[in-house]
């Protein structure tokens, strides 16, 4: 895909990118895919699938308390427990705003690893990246922001998303499905969205604005971007998912080179059919 290599004029001094179709054929790569980036925040979609196995398994349920008083799993997958963004400090009562937490997904990953007497980092590993053979991930610190990871492995893991075997393609969507619909609240780096809309773990697009995502990417479009200059994105209008790592912090160049490298991928896809 031609449009991929508009990553080389990002001011960054590595970027490697891929889009993967829904059938799990990858569309087209740029970069070194096998080159291992910090991924900050794209770390929660990872732990959230975690979260999903172990409700499957029936270690945990999605409505069970967990977090502040008042709290769910489901609360802490949708950023709506009430938890300030990197303190484990309460702000807020559960289920009134969308507040963008670190913590809470740290609490996730205490409850996770209290309910099934494994460590989260080796929980994720067995339930998510060893069976998606994700070999060069690894998480050594918070589920919310401290996974490393190549383009070549998270391409793996948003062809899982798209075509599920690790859950039941209905658990998929209802992670995709907005969790306490109309909150409103801050998208960090793009300011106070009315609603902002979050599924389990993911990120909904919906009619955000400004936003990540292009201008063309369907109100459908879930996914997360990273501090670190990192995003995925699934989008089930096109019938495909994108990955872009790099090694510079998301700043001003991020918010004006991502939308329209994403619109072009989405340009090149329609006119491949």
């Amino acid at each position: 895909m031609r449009s991929l290599a508009m990553i080389e004029n990002w001011p960054a001094g590595t970027a490697a990118a891929a889009v993967v179709r829904a059938d799990g054929t990858v569309a087209g790569t740029h970069g070194p895919t096998d080159r291992p980036f910090p991924l900050a925040s794209v770390t929660k979609p990872l732990a959230a699938y975690a979260v999903l196995v172990a409700y499957e398994e029936g270690a945990v349920e999605l409505d069970e308390p967990a977090g502040p008083e008042g709290s769910t799993v489901r609360h802490l997958l949708a950023h709506t427990s009430g938890l300030a963004f990197d303190e484990h400090r309460v702000v807020a009562e559960p289920g009134t705003r969308r507040l963008y937490s670190n913590a809470g997904f740290e609490v996730l990953g205490d409850h996770i690893a209290k309910a099934t007497d494994i460590p989260f980092a080796e929980y994720l590993r067995q339930a998510v990246l060893e069976p998606l053979g994700m070999t060069a991930t690894t998480l050594d610190g918070s589920p919310a922001k401290d996974g490393v990871s190549t383009v070549d492995d998270l391409v793996r893991f948003a062809a899982e998303v798209q075509a599920p075997r690790l859950l039941d393609p209905r658990t998929v969507l209802e992670a995709m499905t907005v969790v306490h619909p109309g909150l409103t609240g801050v998208l960090p780096g793009y300011g106070h969205q009315r609603p902002n809309d979050w599924g389990l773990g993911f990120e909904i697009r919906d009619g955000k604005s400004p936003h990540w995502t292009g201008a063309s990417s369907s109100p459908r479009t879930f996914g997360h971007f990273g501090q670190s200059g990192t995003f995925l994105w699934v989008d089930p209008d096109a019938g495909a998912a994108c990955v872009a790592l790099a090694d510079r912090a998301f700043g001003p160049w991020a918010v004006e080179a991502w939308p329209p490298f994403t619109d072009a991928v989405l340009a090149e896809l329609r006119a491949a059919g």
